[in-house]
């Protein structure tokens, strides 16, 4: 699998659906450039520096993590460069490590994820790590010519997500921010879901980036999540 363009400075490793590997970003500047989430695993950073590779591009400066989630950031200690996360990302990666000391934490992981176990064998274990950086609220990279800005959203996935907007491009990525919080029973939260539109709509982007799925138009990705909001209850479960 190789590199893609999405526009003149936002580049991407698509999502991988057999071990459900989210898709990584990578946007160049003049100066500097970004990626955007630390892949599944080492395997996976390995497979995105090869193909950025074969496109002639250098490993990135910095990579900034959407949220928590291991299939977004147990490679992070195979990145190049400085790394940069949310405080409750680091947080939570922090507590994750803690867990990991357990015996029996990566084999209970394999037994209920398949897709965790197809990324990782019996005989590989990952090494969980915390970015190098935290921020609260937000940050701009100036990365030459164009910025990307990091903001730490409300949304029903995870409390510590994440989004990238790069102006120039007007492309916006959301990583996982749009679907259900996965570690509370898939409970989808109407409040934030419906202020994440908000806030999509108020953004003046013409892509908008999910982790898992191929790149949408914001028409495209509003239309869905609207559906979405119609086709639950107030309580954010699906009618009977």
């Amino acid at each position: 699998m190789g590199l893609e363009q999405l526009t003149e400075h936002v580049f991407y490793l698509p999502h991988e659906p057999e071990t459900d590997r989210p898709m990584l970003a990578y946007v160049r500047g003049g100066r500097f450039s970004l990626a955007i989430d630390a892949g599944y695993s080492a395997a996976h950073v390995g497979a995105f520096y090869r193909a950025l590779s074969c496109a002639g591009m250098p490993e990135p400066d910095f990579t900034m993590l959407t949220h928590w989630h291991y299939d977004h950031s147990f490679g992070l200690h195979r990145v190049y460069g400085a790394s940069f996360a949310h405080w409750r990302t680091n947080d939570f990666l922090r507590q994750e490590r803690e867990k990991a000391r357990c015996d029996g934490y990566f084999t209970a992981l394999r037994r209920e994820d398949p897709f965790y176990a197809r990324e990782y064998t019996a005989q590989v274990d990952p090494e969980i790590v915390p970015a190098g950086v935290s921020f609260r609220d937000g940050l701009r990279f100036e990365l030459g010519g164009l910025a990307a800005d990091a903001s730490h959203i409300e949304a029903p996935h995870s409390e510590d997500c994440v989004c990238i907007y790069v102006p120039e491009d007007r492309v916006l990525f959301l990583g996982d921010a749009t679907s259900e919080d996965f570690f509370h029973g898939n409970y989808m939260d109407q409040g934030k879901l419906r202020r994440l539109v908000e806030r999509i709509e108020s953004t003046d982007c013409k892509y908008c980036v999910l982790s898992h799925a191929a790149p949408l138009r914001k028409s495209e990705l509003l239309e869905y999540l609207e559906n979405i909001l119609a086709s639950r209850n107030p309580d954010g479960s699906l009618p009977l």
